[in-house]
């Protein structure tokens, strides 16, 4: 079932409440620089990766994604099955319209809902419904926690994903199998190249 606090889960997903402890940069890219580290709760989650999200064959820059976790890993189905704790962060440094929005997250959601993945079509359209265009300059963030996801923009609460399969399509998005940015992805498992 997917609960919203708010009828605006904004663009493409992400900002922080619970997380707190900014440390040291890790780096920067395209003027947004990530901290090393995020506290969640007691759990300490390192930057895994960091990467640049472009549109289009004049690489329009979108936002900046990172991608916290408990365990360094390179794994993307080992970080999919893990029940530790995940955070994706989304800096937009770029407007985009609520239709490109919807539609990114429908093909994105559709293409990595593999067998036995069942998507609710009701679940679905009220997900894509709660989308709306984003600001750059605005901050997207997911929590994943065991068999959850919460979402933050701009660190209010926005409100929860508690269906274990759809928090779990939610990363996928951006790790799984069938990515839209391959170039991301590998930059979110710390992989060059």
């Amino acid at each position: 079932m997917i609960r919203f606090s708010k009828a605006r889960l904004c663009a493409a997903v992400f900002a922080l409440s619970c997380v707190t402890g900014l440390q040291a940069r890790a780096a920067e890219m395209a003027g947004v620089q990530l901290p090393d580290s995020q506290t969640l709760g007691t759990r300490q989650l390192q930057l895994n990766g960091m990467g640049l999200r472009t549109y289009s064959l004049f690489h329009v820059h979108i936002y900046v994604a990172g991608l916290y976790l408990a365990h360094p890993s390179r794994n993307a189905a080992a970080i999919l099955n893990s029940d530790s704790p995940k955070i994706l962060q989304l800096h937009f440094v770029h407007n985009v319209a609520a239709p490109q929005v919807r539609k990114a997250w429908a093909t994105g959601l559709a293409a990595n809902c593999l067998a036995p993945c069942s998507l609710n079509q009701a679940e679905l359209s009220r997900f894509l419904a709660s989308l709306n265009a984003v600001s750059a300059g605005e901050t997207v963030t997911f929590i994943f926690q065991h068999d959850k996801a919460d979402a933050y923009e701009n660190s209010h609460y926005l409100g929860q994903i508690a269906d274990p399969e759809f928090a779990k399509l939610i990363l996928a998005m951006f790790i799984g199998p069938h990515v839209q940015a391959p170039g991301l992805k590998r930059a979110l498992l710390g992989q060059t190249g």
